[in-house]
């Protein structure tokens, strides 16, 4: 079967970004980004893989067939609007972790445009080999998103051609992933203050042999993506109260991770100590 080569742009070869280009990359496309206001780590990821650079939104926009979207969920209805703006016509995919209500919206600031949106749902780490990271996809065009991933290590499935479906999948798995970590994390927190954490762990061990080691591990690994995690578990509030189902726990789950955005961007996972601690401070903080 020949496949077509396409243009691709992708917004923004941040961590996950640039792991989704090297996948479209090996899979045959042309891939673009736009270096316009972007950090220079931002750029130095795109140059490391060789991407082709345009200057400005407007020319990415009239350059690619497809765009896709991967930036902070907060960030993602903005994103699409500039695109908008530009006049860009071609398949617009967007990845973020966002509600199915929010990528709806989405769809309906694209009627009456030459745009076809696609939603998508990243699930796992950054794709570095086959059978570790999955990207879901729904919409009419949501194969024509998936060609563009046939060759490298980035998994892609198809669910149908409505658009909610990929991204209400995305919500579901990360309220048990990323909801966990922020339970535990809140849990663990109330115990050192209580001074019995280490009572506790003990006891996690007696049921569960491992349960700490697994769950701080968790905790130290979200801690440094907190910062976008906070904006993620609004969208899965915002999910749950669309199917009519109490809320309450992913907004303060969100407020679990607003209280660790300190640790954006540190080289190395801080330890569990430091975690709590940052959890609790801001806690007394708010008083």
């Amino acid at each position: 079967m020949i496949m077509m080569t396409r243009t691709v742009g992708i917004l923004h070869p941040g961590e996950m970004g640039s792991a989704i280009a090297a996948s479209a990359i090996q899979s045959g496309m042309n891939v673009v980004w736009c270096a316009q206001q972007r950090s220079a780590a931002t750029a130095s990821r795109a140059n490391a893989l060789g991407l082709k650079t345009a200057n400005s939104l407007q020319e990415l926009c009239e350059l690619c067939d497809i765009l896709i979207s991967v930036c902070p969920p907060h960030a993602a209805i903005e994103q699409a609007k500039q695109v908008i703006a530009c006049g860009f016509k071609g398949v617009y995919a967007d990845i973020n972790a966002i509600a199915p209500d929010t990528v709806c919206t989405m769809e309906d600031s694209m009627n009456n445009t030459d745009i076809q949106l696609v939603d998508g749902g990243i699930i796992g780490l950054p794709p570095t080999k086959p059978g570790t990271t999955w990207l879901y996809l729904s919409g009419k065009q949501a194969q024509t998103v998936a060609d563009c991933f046939n060759q490298g290590p980035l998994e892609t499935e198809v669910l149908g051609d409505q658009i909610g479906q990929a991204s209400g999948l995305k919500m579901c798995f990360a309220a048990n992933s990323k909801g966990t970590a922020a339970l535990h994390t809140a849990i663990l927190s109330a115990a050192e203050n209580m001074g019995v954490r280490q009572a506790l762990e003990k006891q996690w061990d007696i049921y569960t042999t491992g349960f700490t080691e697994k769950s701080q591990g968790r905790i130290r690994q979200v801690a440094r993506k907190a910062w976008r995690f906070s904006g993620e578990m609004k969208e899965i509030a915002a999910t749950l109260e669309a199917n009519e189902l109490p809320r309450g726990f992913f907004d303060a789950a969100a407020e679990i991770y607003e209280r660790q955005t300190g640790f954006k961007d540190i080289p190395d996972e801080p330890g569990i100590e430091a975690i709590l601690d940052a959890v609790n401070a801001s806690g007394k903080n708010k008083d």
